[in-house]
Formats: structure tokens, sequence, C-alpha cells
């Protein structure tokens, strides 16, 4: 009797639940529906005989068997993703979807401006703008071009530094008017900090944060650079935010000057170097690169030509 035969694309959901956890987040970035991926995992599973991930009250975790074919998943994923990019750098035409991911700050306040300009000259260019602390996969084809405020490790990509972002911290005047301006060589005792959470944009930020007030209690954490704005606008604390936010919040945010230097990351934009000749992507790269050198004064503003915001 022949052995059933294997569909490989099943293995892309397979891989997708290892990731996410659970059917309904791999449903949502293979864009099916969550019955799709269930019915792709069992189909998967029939076909090799033997069960491949164990439902947990935490999510969907490998089974034995499953960790046995994970690495080969991954190799075969790898091979399927290297042809179609191969097929795909072949495109000549500025039309078609690219997928962009970047931190909160730069893709609300940066690249979604600068998306409607481009798509104003080229309305064939679709954009998809993912707004995530979580890093994604070039290499994996969860998103064609990439902008972190880190350094890019992996091998395969094309990247290089655009700019430099800023940060510094604010506090609403209604704050201050109740908890006093903060004392920052006493370490800020009797005032309140909002924070990011770990894997925040700038993880950085939460060291410089305490090392200014290590004597303020933390009120609120979360990983989202604007509710931690709005947080404070609502007068609940100090915030570090960056220079583009916080500045253009003036003054309903008055900006602080501890002692210590305020903080700089860098901007990095990539793109797998399979991808960086595809026309449709290259344009979203340049316009991604000039939307960040025409902000580049309001992102890391010259000390000098600022005023510090302080209580009338």
């Amino acid at each position: 009797m022949d052995a059933p035969l294997l569909d490989w694309d099943d293995l892309r959901f397979f891989l997708a639940i290892v990731r996410t956890g659970s059917l309904s987040a791999a449903a949502r970035e293979l864009r099916v529906t969550q019955s799709t991926a269930g019915r792709r995992l069992a189909s998967l599973e029939s076909g090799l005989g033997t069960r491949l991930l164990h439902r947990t009250p935490d999510g969907y975790v490998p089974t034995l068997a499953g960790e046995a074919i994970l690495g080969q998943a991954e190799r075969i994923e790898r091979e399927a993703l290297a042809v179609e990019r191969t097929v795909g750098g072949r495109d000549t035409l500025l039309e078609g979807v690219v997928r962009v991911t970047a931190v909160e700050t730069l893709a609300s306040h940066v690249l979604a401006p600068a998306f409607c300009a481009l798509q104003a000259g080229n309305p064939e260019i679709g954009i998809e703008l993912l707004a995530n602390v979580r890093h994604m996969s070039l290499a994996m084809r969860e998103a064609d071009i990439a902008l972190r405020l880190t350094r890019f490790e992996q091998h395969d990509l094309v990247a290089r530094r655009i700019g430099i972002m800023a940060y510094g911290l604010y506090a609403s005047p209604a704050y201050l008017e109740r908890h006093g301006m903060p004392d920052f060589l006493a370490g800020c005792p009797g005032h309140r900090l909002v924070m990011g959470l770990d894997g925040a944009e700038v993880p950085q930020l939460a060291d410089w944060l305490a090392a200014a007030a290590p004597r303020a209690t933390t009120t609120l954490r979360t990983d989202s650079p604007e509710a931690q704005m709005q947080a404070a606008l609502c007068g609940q604390g100090i915030v570090c935010l960056s220079r583009l936010r916080g500045d253009a919040s003036m003054p309903r945010l008055l900006r602080l000057q501890p002692p210590m230097a305020q903080v700089t990351v860098e901007i990095w934009l990539a793109v797998h170097k399979d991808n960086r000749r595809v026309p449709r992507i290259r344009l979203v790269l340049d316009a991604i690169a000039a939307a960040i050198r025409d902000l580049a004064n309001e992102l890391d503003p010259a000390e000098s030509q600022e005023q510090i915001g302080r209580l009338a």
C-alpha cells in the first residue's frame, strides 16, 4: 500500500502555530480562518501518522515528534522562500503590496505620513504597516522592510543606519504643580514614573529612567509609547518619550532636564538581500530614508536650539 502523500504547504501552518502558540494567532498571520489553520494542522498530522503539537493552558507546544521535524520544516521553509524571492526579484512593475514593520513611534509619526505622500503618486502600490515591538523576520517573509532602533544581526540582510532618535523626560504642568519639580540629584523622591514593559521599543530607556529617578515610584507600565504619553498628559507621572513626540506635545507636557545626557538611539533600515532591487520595495525604501532625513532635526534636536520646559 502506498504511503499517503504529504502536502508540504501544511508545514507553514505547523510552523506558524509553533511560533505564535495558538491557532487564532497563526490564522491571523497567514490570513486564513482559525478553522482552516486547525484543518491544515490535522491534515499534516494525519499524513505523518503522529501528533505534532500538544495543546496546553499556555498554548500549543511541540510534541517529541514535532520537535524532531521542526528543524527540517524550517529548512524547507527557507528554501521555499528563497525560490519566491528569486522569482519575485524579477518583478519590474511598480505595483503590488509592500509589508513594512517598525516600532510604534516611527510607524505612526514618520511612516504613515510618508506613505500617504508616496501612494499619492503611486496608487498601484499597497502598504501593510505593522507597528510591533516584536521583531518580525525578513528572512521568513513576515515583512519586506524593517525599521528598527537596534542594529540588525542577520547576514542575509542589507541594512544601513539612516538616522538618530533622541529621548527626553516629560511631565504635565498639572503633575508638576501637585508634586513639584523633580530633584534629580536626590533621586526624585515622592515622584511617579510611567515606564515601558520588557521588550519595549527602546529597552535601554528603563535603565536610563531608573538611574535618573531611582527613588521614584512606578505607577504604570505599558509597551505602547502612545499610551505612555497619554498617561503623562493625564498627570500620571514622569515619562520618557522620543523628542519627536514629547516636544510636539509642549506645552501640554514640559521637558525636564536631568543631569545625565539624554538617550539617543540609531535608526536602522533593512531589506532582504534578494529583494533590495525589486522596484516597489526599492521605492518604499527610498521614501522611508527620505522621511527620516526630512525629520532629522525633530528626531534629534540640537540642545542649543531649544528651550527647556519649566513651570511659570
